[in-house]
């Protein structure tokens, strides 16, 4: 049975880096839900649940150089060991407050900033683990696993937290505990790898290390602002609910559909990859799908059709997840093991940054232009970034196949 498991997950330390991940999603994706059912069941407004989100988001700007200089600094298990039992803490936190019955969403708002701590500090460790397990030669198929994971809880996480819910609130939240714990004993159960032999000093020129790598790598700025501008102007899921309800005159089973097709798309492509990784030059592959994620987004905007816009989705999920994988596999690989955390980091922040804004963004020129206009829009500007790129970044563009990259010189 071991060996049709995918390579990388045959090494038993990536295997609990892997458990740790997969439970983490499903724990945190029923949180998700259930918090969103009691915030906006408390005053009925949908600003209340956009605050518990910018809760969530508020910490990571302000330590994300600090989380990626402790990463880099202290034995990263120890790290994301400590953001894990953090995180079993916010689980009997809320717990505690549906057992009491809340009235207001501040309570919320103190547990978002908490849980933004915690992912802030966690983060940029758990994403420097993977190159310290695996080998070279397997790092592109198990960074493909670790978003499986992540996906994993995206689609079925919500869908069992609102069973759960439905049934008995504190439930959830007992059950998301529990996953917790497991996966912060998958964390703690992993092996010392790394000794930090070199000690650094503690300092402005070391906080903003992994800023300056970035900035002087062009491969690597040129694959982070990529996925930064596309995920800012190109991706429509935001605007789902408009979708379903308004264009293709459904309800919630549609809006369902409509959010789960891309992580569906996105499943398909990280299990392909992790059992074959892209035997294609990077670079050029790279364009090519950020490009079909926007001509996929012009059809979704035009379609009339659910099963047209169910495909459309699930076709922006497949080559989203190749390009996140190409991107995350270069900059994981070109990046010197003692920056690892401290990159992590600034990469982690553009991500969630553009997760956020893209979502503001998305709602805005749907006000202004329409919502099919906008999505439209959206999917023909990606296009010309995929176009415009290899002018802007030459050496992302002549970037050849993955495993022939090196690390970078510190």
């Amino acid at each position: 049975m071991r060996h049709r498991l995918p390579p990388a997950l045959r090494l038993r330390s990536f295997a609990l880096l892997w458990t740790a991940l997969l439970t983490n999603g499903f724990a945190t994706q029923m949180m998700v839900v259930a918090i969103g059912w009691q915030v906006y069941a408390i005053r009925h407004r949908p600003l209340d649940l956009g605050l518990v989100g910018l809760a969530e988001f508020l910490p990571l700007p302000i330590l994300a150089l600090p989380a990626g200089q402790l990463a880099d600094r202290v034995a990263r298990r120890s790290v994301a060991a400590v953001a894990g039992v953090l995180q079993v803490g916010i689980a009997g936190v809320l717990l505690a407050i549906t057992a009491v019955g809340p009235s207001s969403i501040w309570p919320f708002l103190a547990v978002g900033l908490l849980n933004g701590i915690a992912s802030a500090i966690g983060a940029p460790a758990q994403r420097a683990l993977t190159p310290e397990l695996v080998p070279l030669d397997l790092l592109q198929g198990a960074i493909a696993l670790r978003s499986v994971a992540g996906q994993i809880g995206v689609v079925a996480g919500p869908a069992l937290g609102g069973l759960i819910f439905a049934v008995e609130p504190l439930a959830v939240y007992a059950v998301a505990g529990v996953l917790l714990v497991v996966a912060a004993a998958a964390i703690v159960n992993l092996p010392r790898t790394v000794v930090r032999q070199v000690q650094e000093a503690i300092d402005r020129d070391h906080l903003v290390a992994g800023i300056r790598f970035i900035t002087r790598t062009r491969v690597v700025l040129g694959a982070i602002l990529l996925d930064l501008v596309a995920v800012l102007f190109g991706d429509p899921i935001a605007l789902a609910p408009v979708f379903a309800k308004t264009i293709l005159h459904g309800g919630p089973v549609v809006l369902g559909g409509l959010r789960a097709a891309p992580s569906v798309g996105a499943l398909v492509a990280g299990l392909l990859i992790a059992r074959r990784p892209l035997p294609f030059p990077a670079g050029r592959s790279l364009l090519v799908v950020v490009a079909t994620f926007g001509a996929a987004t012009i059809v979704f905007g035009l379609s009339r059709s659910l099963p047209l816009s169910l495909v459309m989705l699930a076709i922006t999920g497949f080559v989203d997840m190749i390009s996140m994988n190409i991107r995350a596999t270069a900059v994981t690989v070109m990046t010197p093991l003692s920056l690892q955390g401290r990159v992590g980091a600034v990469e982690w922040v553009f991500i969630s940054a553009s997760n956020e804004l893209g979502a503001f963004e998305a709602g805005g020129m749907a006000a202004l232009l329409g919502t099919a206009r906008a999505v439209v829009l959206g999917g023909a500007l990606m296009i010309g970034f995929a176009a415009s790129w290899s002018r802007l970044f030459p050496p992302l563009a002549r970037m050849g196949r993955l495993d022939e990259l090196r690390p970078e010189p510190v």
